[in-house]
Parts: C-alpha cells; structure tokens; sequence
C-alpha cells in the first residue's frame, strides 16, 4: 500500500461503491449526471478536432504526430467526468460489475444503469454536437470541416468486426483511466491516471461509442455525406459490444476476481 495513491484493492472496493452510488442515485439527478458526462466527452472531441483538425500540412507530412496530438487532447473529457462529477455509459461498464459480482446488486440493475447512462449520454454529445459544434461555426468551415468529416467516413467505413475489436481495445482503456483515476488522492494524480490510457485509445484510433456519438453526427449536421443508417449499423452497434466487451471483461470481470473480496 502506497502513501501517494490507492492501491488495486483499495480502487476496487472504491470503484464498487461508485457502482452502488450510481445504481441507487434518483433518476432525474442520474439523468443530469449522464448528459454532463456525454456533454464533457463531446468536449474533449471538439478539442481535439480544433488542435488536430488545424494542422493539415502536418497531418501529410507526419499523420502520427497529428493523431498523438488529437490523443493527448481528447482526455479532458474524462478527466471533467472524473473531476467534476458526471455519468459515463462506458465506465459504467466496468463500474457496475463490481457491485454485481459482490452480490449488492442485480443484473437487472446493471442493464438499468447501462442504458439509462446510454440514452442520457447520447442527449448531452448532441446538444455539444449540434448548438456548440456546428451552430457555433466552428466546425462548418476548413480546415476543420474537412478533417471531421474524414475522420468521421473513415468510421463507418469499417467492417464490424473491425469496429467491434477497436471498440474491445477503447473500453479496455477508457476503464482502466476510470481505474487509474481511482488511484489518485489529488487532482493531479487522478488526472494523469486517467489521461495515459486514454490518450492510448485516441492515438490508436480504437472506437469509443460515447465519443463517436460526437465525432459522427457532428459531422453529419456540418453537411457530411453520412446517413444515420450509417453511424448506427457501420460504427455505433459494433463499437458498443466491443465497448462492454472490454470495459464490462477485461477491465470489470478481471480486476473483481483479482481484487475484489470474495462475496459471502
């Protein structure tokens, strides 16, 4: 046990009564909760897409730079939903599996939580999508344009399952920032826990249904040529299994048999 941050069983027991928390939080304050959290995600992807969506001459001369860029911006998101106080539909993946595991909650708790923080989370990335994106201009006109609406197509040009092991490795990873967050017993540290895997999973162009319910339709209302058919079946679907694959498998199910207390 460290003096500096928590230790893995001292996150999990944390992480699991954040489960709890979560599961017995009255609904219109739960609702709030997840629409900030979509709302602070959208954010962090309107960030990024002004960074790395201005550097076009660098972008063909050295892709990777521009990509890090976008990687090493992309996580205040989390860091505001970790911070501030907010819900977030992929962290709850991982999150109430805890609780269940432990027997303190059902699986029927687990799936109301799930979609309620889905639904509410898709209300906040649109309201930053549609009025601070795009009715705000900043992302009707180049270079900004043009690089949103590139990386969107290149989303649902994938095949599914594709799309459903980037989706896998971006929970994977946004879990464990939710994690490493839980390590730290200041800002600081819960801020630089969260930001290394998730400027990981952003660099590596992995798919985060959260995330991509602002990328998509952002660029859908600045005039893409991308049906929502398309973000639903090509990106959304394969990128939210992949997503509880990951985030409710290898980050819930593994650190609650690793740490967690055997339930009686």
């Amino acid at each position: 046990m460290s003096e500096g941050y928590n230790s893995p069983k001292e996150i999990a027991k944390a992480f699991c009564e954040f489960g709890i928390y979560k599961s017995e939080t009255k609904f219109v304050k739960f609702a709030i909760l997840a629409m900030l959290g979509g709302a602070f995600i959208a954010l962090g992807g309107l960030l990024s897409v002004m960074v790395a969506g201005g550097m076009p001459t660098t972008y063909i001369e050295n892709p990777g730079v521009v990509k890090f860029v976008a990687g090493a911006l992309f996580p205040v998101g989390l860091i505001m939903v970790s911070v501030a106080g907010a819900d977030l539909f992929t962290s709850d993946c991982a999150g109430m599996v805890f609780p269940v595991m432990q027997k303190k909650k059902t699986i029927n708790d687990l799936i109301r939580i799930w979609v309620l923080s889905y639904v509410f989370n898709f209300i906040g990335t649109q309201f930053i999508a549609y009025y601070m994106a795009t009715e705000t201009g900043l992302i009707t006109h180049n270079p900004w344009q043009s690089y949103l609406h590139g990386y969107a197509s290149a989303k649902v040009s994938q095949d599914f399952y594709t799309v459903l092991i980037k989706g896998i490795g971006a929970n994977w990873l946004v879990c464990l920032g939710t994690w490493m967050g839980f390590a730290g017993k200041d800002i600081t540290g819960k801020a630089l826990g969260t930001w290394i895997p998730v400027m990981l999973f952003v660099t590596l162009g992995f798919e985060h249904s959260i995330a991509n319910m602002f990328f998509i339709p952002a660029a859908i209302y600045s005039g893409a040529d991308i049906t929502w058919a398309e973000f639903i079946y090509q990106n959304l679907i394969p990128a939210t299994i992949g997503n509880i694959i990951g985030g409710a498998g290898l980050v819930g199910m593994v650190y609650g048999y690793l740490y967690l207390e055997k339930s009686k």
